[in-house]
């Protein structure tokens, strides 16, 4: 018998959460649950008591998978492929639930058999090895894994394939010089994403209620704003890396979204459930040098956005309506935290303004997407037909921000805080110019999906809001 035949009639075992395909499923279908209905996260933990076979037992009972969304190893699945072509049997050895085992093997359709926890026994290591020993012999299979708990497979098996590997795996692969498959690494990049770091520079309306009342040579003040700024901007970090749990079904199928660290696998979700109590914690200790009412403000922030991604984005209006609430509590925690007024002007302007921007990402959104008539974008409440009202609503919303701006222009408060009153009118075309260029780009298709941070990287938009900031400044200070 030569190789090639000796190597065929050895069967290929291959691990599926971390080797086949780049996540874990048990922590995903936790989060597909908790989607569905919050109130399971009562029950996940009885679950728990009873061991894994259960929770997963539990969790399969109430789920089902889309197969064809998860993120593959494509060169280890393209090596599958090959090796059965060439007559090989190729198993799939597994710790998930029988029934999501069995729609990924029918799906990819490279499987001779399937071996998955069924019933209340766990089938992870040992369990695995003695199973995989029983049915083909001590040293009678291949085996391909990721972790710590292949280990025991490995030593099992005739010849390895350590594919992604923690560390445990990693160090076992080196000492053994086993076939080592490499996948892509996380990149500094990869962690700017998790993090969402060009969001933060919406945490900036955290000093407009300081600007707005000339205090930006105060160094208290200013001092109080850099630390609200990094007290928002890592809460705010650590509730998109936990959204972005809830949303992985959702995001592969977008086109862009699909390559979030999470959604294509590159990072762990246990990696980024550590990074988010990080986050947290980093928070809390900037907001303890703040005043309680930042506090409140903080805490009113996190709570409105663990809702809205658990349900509010679902909602029609109720959705955007709440996105224009959350920009405006930045500027409300802002003058928490300089212990600054807010005036009804800003925060009129503020709502019309911001409503403005989040019926954009919902109309790109629309744009975006291949529907048919009737049917709602994955995940939101909008349909196809709901284009132009929501389009409509939108630079309705623009042009009141501008009317609210002009009244205040010409308000009594205004010949109290400038110098040069009429200075300060050009700034409302300028808020006209920003916000139907990008509903203009938008109707072209040329938006990018957040028009925040379209705004923040536009050399023109940067122009003008430059120019209006350069106004504001020449009007407080030239009489």
């Amino acid at each position: 018998m030569d190789a090639r035949s000796e190597n065929n009639a050895i069967p290929l075992a291959v691990d599926l959460d971390g080797t086949l395909i780049a996540t874990d499923l048990l922590w995903e279908g936790l989060f597909l649950l908790l989607r569905r209905n919050p109130l399971y996260l009562f029950m996940v933990p009885i679950w728990m008591l009873s061991g894994p076979a259960r929770l997963k037992q539990e969790l399969a009972a109430r789920l089902d998978i889309d197969p064809a969304g998860l993120p593959y190893r494509e060169k280890l699945v393209e090596r599958l492929r090959e090796e059965r072509a060439a007559g090989r049997r190729i198993v799939l050895a597994t710790g998930t639930p029988r029934k999501f085992a069995d729609a990924i093997a029918a799906h990819l359709g490279v499987f001779d058999a399937v071996h998955a926890t069924d019933g209340l026994h766990n089938f992870t290591a040992k369990r695995k090895c003695a199973a995989l020993a029983e049915a083909y012999g001590d040293g009678g299979f291949d085996y391909a894994g990721n972790s710590r708990h292949d280990l025991a497979c490995f030593d099992m098996a005739r010849a390895a394939i350590v594919v992604a590997p923690d560390r445990h795996a990693a160090r076992w692969q080196t000492a053994h010089g086993s076939e080592l498959f490499e996948t892509p690494k996380p990149t500094f990049k990869t962690y700017l994403k998790m993090l969402r770091a060009h969001q933060w520079a919406k945490n900036v309306l955290i000093a407009v209620p300081m600007v707005l009342s000339h205090e930006y040579f105060n160094i208290g003040m200013v001092a109080a704003c850099l630390l609200a700024f990094v007290s928002f901007s890592a809460a705010a970090s650590s509730v998109y890396i936990v959204n972005d749990f809830f949303d992985l079904a959702l995001d592969r199928q977008h086109p862009t979204k699909r390559k979030r660290p999470f959604a294509s696998g590159l990072l762990t979700i246990p990696f980024g459930l550590a990074s988010a109590a990080v986050l947290l914690a980093i928070s809390a200790a900037a907001a303890a040098f703040l005043p309680p009412l930042f506090w409140a403000a903080l805490a009113g922030y996190l709570v409105t956005t663990t809702v809205y991604s658990l349900a509010i984005k679902r909602m029609l209006l109720i959705d955007v309506l709440t996105l224009a609430g959350l920009y405006t509590m930045r500027i409300l925690a802002g003058a928490a935290a300089t212990g600054t007024e807010v005036s009804f002007w800003l925060l009129a302007f503020a709502i019309f303004f911001f409503l403005s921007l989040a019926l954009v990402k919902r109309y790109v959104e629309l744009r975006q997407s291949v529907l048919v008539e009737g049917e709602r974008i994955a995940g939101r409440g909008y349909r196809t037909e709901d284009q132009e009202i929501v389009a409509q609503a939108g630079m309705a919303s623009a042009f009141s921000s501008a009317l609210v701006l002009a009244l205040y222009i010409d308000s009594d408060a205004v010949k109290e805080l400038y110098a040069t009153p009429w200075m300060v009118w050009p700034v409302a075309p300028i808020i006209l110019y920003l916000t139907m260029r990008v509903w203009i780009l938008a109707r072209r298709d040329e938006m990018h999906d957040d028009p925040v941070v379209f705004i923040i990287r536009d050399w023109r938009s940067q122009l003008v809001a430059a120019c209006g900031g350069l106004l504001l400044v020449i009007a407080v200070m030239v009489p």
